[in-house]
């Protein structure tokens, strides 16, 4: 095993902001669904506003990033050893089978964190942010008149935003599991601390094997 820098400071940062935003914003939001009882209703709904737009502006930087360091071609899906990683987290994985894909700097993510990572960052996250921008702006007030959009109810958007909820809520939990399927429980957790990954070795081919037991060798 080697040790490589896979994940720069500001993936590190993101990460994590994401995940507390996240975190944050699932709480003060099942708050104001009615499901929790917490900071009260009206601070449940002042602190997940700010949460929200905390994270907007998060999710802008790191779409400048994604796209100024081609990091973005990260998440684009591919079926190659995608039954064979789907596999491994079925049944490889409890007898201790080896990782059917090596991760590299260029590569951070097999085939189905590439294709749950996409879902997640065209499907779910922007339904999420739309969803909570029409709550917000549904009734925005102007300088003489309130001015509401052209929505009958927001049943609907209701509806969407608490399915991303879960929807979150479920990835979030299955994420939690995954962190602890490296090749130590710990490891993947502290690579995206520390930035640096253990990595298999690829072995050296333009090297000749020298098979130490010829008599030519033990003379």
């Amino acid at each position: 095993m080697i040790k490589e820098y896979v994940y720069r400071g500001f993936e590190r940062f993101w990460h994590w902001g994401q995940a507390m935003l996240i975190m944050f914003l699932g709480l003060t939001g099942f708050e104001i669904h009615g499901s929790l009882s917490f900071f009260g209703y009206e601070q449940a709904v002042r602190y997940h506003n700010i949460a929200a737009w905390s994270f907007l502006v998060l999710i802008a930087f790191a779409i400048f990033w994604h796209f100024t360091t081609g990091e973005w071609r990260q998440y684009i899906p591919t079926w190659k050893n995608f039954r064979a990683q789907a596999e491994y987290y079925l049944f490889g994985i409890f007898r201790n089978a080896p990782h059917p894909t090596k991760k590299t700097v260029l590569s951070k993510l097999n085939p189905l964190q590439k294709l749950v990572y996409a879902g997640l960052k065209v499907l779910i996250i922007p339904v999420m942010v739309l969803s909570g921008l029409l709550y917000m702006f549904y009734r925005s007030p102007q300088r003489y008149e309130v001015l509401s959009l052209n929505i009958g109810s927001l049943e609907v958007v209701a509806v969407l935003h608490t399915i991303g909820a879960f929807a979150l809520l479920s990835f979030f939990a299955a994420h939690l599991y995954l962190i602890t399927t490296g090749h130590t429980v710990t490891s993947n957790l502290k690579a995206m601390i520390t930035g640096y990954e253990e990595i298999p070795r690829e072995p050296d081919l333009a090297k000749p094997v020298v098979d130490v037991t010829t008599p030519a060798f033990n003379k």
